[in-house]
């Protein structure tokens, strides 16, 4: 098989446009399944692309999500490395029994029943979003109006916080996920604020506790007789709140953008409304601009792609290539609303896939439905090709959604 081992890629690779998949993709796939590339930090890590090798990356028990170990690379262009060399990701127990312990009791939350009696309420808040966004006048930005303050009202209901620290919680997760556009400085003061206001709250929570997750695993008893430590509290509070609203955020605008970006595919929705959540896990599979994907430290010398990878390695899995791969699904480049089965990765695989996974496509759901009973004329208010990417972040996602109805 041809290749080129000695070409060293920067990653996050370029794409031609905000919804579009870098070209590149596809030759590594074919030729490169482990490819050498250098992070904004400057280190080097191997990137895999193909389904099965991100896959099975993710989903191998023996490899550390954490990368504070002697070796590790850092993934951010600032000392610290980011949000995957943080002290909060190391806060969160990592694997055995400590991390299904800490999976069973946060899990207790996101549960198909939970979701199912948090839906009512989503499509309130939804409505109450979309009649603002419609008195602001068209065009409007979807982002800003819909898709940011929904999971964040959403996230800070869940773990009891005020929704009127919104902006604050934004600038905190956006240092937290930095990749090259804060320094070393504003991060270090932005997580050292994000920590003082968690541990302050989850002390307010012991001795006045809500109806919020928080409050359930400071007072509640795990099943196996052992609480959360307190350090273990603030990591789950800090990376509720940036995964619970950052990713879905995003999301929304782009799930928006890639139905209106192809007229048909919103016609069709207007039509077949039980596509609905077909679609959202179509459009979390066809996600081009996803982030920069999650990185595994390989902790012993591993096969890969047909390749031996040496102990000491980070790996870096680009999920959004592998949900892309044609060898996984038929028809790969093409938006497929109907797609079943849809075996995507967007949400990770393994012990450690996303735990918030039922809540997004909840919220995603009830937009997107939403969106088509309000506002069926909806359409982008500039072409999809002049839509900009979010820089500079960790998670991928478009700068602004403009639209009209």
């Amino acid at each position: 098989m041809e290749r080129d081992d000695e070409q060293v890629l920067d990653y996050p690779i370029p794409a031609p446009s905000a919804l579009e998949p870098p070209a590149e993709w596809e030759r590594l796939r074919s030729r490169c399944p482990v490819a050498r590339v250098t992070l904004p930090s400057g280190d080097e890590a191997a990137l895999v692309t193909r389904y099965e090798d991100v896959k099975g990356v993710l989903a191998d028990p023996r490899f550390s999500r954490r990368l504070t170990g002697e070796g590790a690379a850092r993934i951010a262009a600032n000392e610290s490395g980011g949000v995957f060399n943080s002290d909060m990701a190391a806060s969160v127990p990592d694997g055995g029994e400590g991390h299904q312990r800490w999976r069973r009791e946060v899990g207790k939350w996101f549960t198909a029943k939970r979701m199912t009696a948090l839906r009512p309420g989503i499509r309130d808040m939804a409505e109450r979003l979309i009649d603002g966004m419609v008195e602001a006048g068209a065009p409007a930005d979807l982002k800003a109006h819909l898709g940011f303050p929904l999971p964040v009202w959403v996230i800070c209901d869940l773990l009891g916080v005020p929704e009127s620290d919104r902006d604050r919680f934004s600038y905190w997760s956006d240092t937290l996920l930095n990749l090259t556009r804060y320094t070393e400085e504003e991060v270090s003061a932005a997580q050292e604020e994000f920590f003082a206001y968690m541990s302050a709250h989850i002390g307010r929570r012991r001795t006045d506790p809500g109806d919020d997750l928080l409050s359930a695993l400071i007072t509640g008893t795990a099943e196996d007789g052992g609480r959360l430590s307190d350090a273990e509290l603030v990591g789950t509070g800090m990376g509720l709140l940036v995964a619970g609203h950052e990713t879905t955020a995003n999301m929304i605008g782009k799930m928006v953008a890639m139905l209106l970006s192809d007229r048909g595919r919103w016609e069709r929705l207007l039509e077949e409304r039980r596509l609905v959540r077909t679609a959202v896990e179509e459009a979390l599979r066809f996600d081009a601009n996803s982030g920069i994907g999650l990185p595994r430290f390989i902790t012993e010398d591993t096969e890969i792609g047909g390749e031996t990878v040496p102990a000491g390695t980070t790996v870096m899995c680009a999920m959004a290539a592998a949900n892309r791969d044609a060898g996984a699904f038929e028809g790969a480049d093409t938006m497929v609303l109907d797609r079943l089965p849809n075996q995507h990765i967007a949400f990770g695989s393994g012990a450690h896939s996303c735990l918030g996974q039922a809540l997004a496509r909840t919220e995603l759901q009830v937009v997107l439905e939403a969106l088509l009973d309000r506002l069926p004329g909806l359409d982008l208010a500039v072409p999809a090709a002049e839509l900009r990417r979010v820089e500079g972040l960790a998670v991928g996602g478009l700068a602004t959604v403009p639209v009209r109805w």
